[in-house]
């Protein structure tokens, strides 16, 4: 049996970051690794995932810890994929934001990411009903994706 470590907001080296990044095959993160240093750095709350202290998994959260939390990543290595990793690294994002109003995440169009992030309690806004909510978002390169 595996022995999965978990820790919150541990420092992270830029080239464990790029390796897992590259993983899961975010590139647009692992073209600009200080870019993906800092932003992980100043993000509110990381947990890690590690396995025999190979960075296995990332959640990073960013909020005002009052009345939002933006899920911004969730990741966890192809190796490790179906672990329940994903949904320990999440579950605990959400416990330490329980007392926010707003939880909210971005995420690629994939009936397997939905399935998740439904069993979790997260909604889609097409499920609301027509004039519930509108969401917003502006992307800058987003050409390039």
């Amino acid at each position: 049996m595996q022995i999965l470590e978990f820790a919150d907001d541990e420092v992270v080296p830029i080239k464990e970051l790029v390796e897992l990044y590259d993983a899961v095959g975010w590139m647009l993160y692992v073209a600009d690794p200080d870019g993906l240093a800092r932003a992980v750095d100043r993000s509110t709350y990381v947990v890690t995932a590690r396995d025999d202290g190979e960075l296995v998994g990332l959640a990073r959260v960013m909020s005002d810890d009052v009345s939002i939390m933006y899920l911004q990543d969730v990741l966890v290595r192809p190796s490790h994929h179906r672990q329940g990793i994903g949904t320990v690294l999440t579950t605990r994002c959400l416990e330490r934001f329980d007392h926010v109003r707003q939880k909210v995440l971005l995420t690629d169009d994939e009936p397997g990411q939905a399935a998740f992030y439904t069993s979790l309690g997260y909604r889609n806004l097409n499920d609301l009903g027509p004039n519930r909510l509108n969401a917003f978002v502006q992307f800058r390169g987003l050409d390039d994706l």
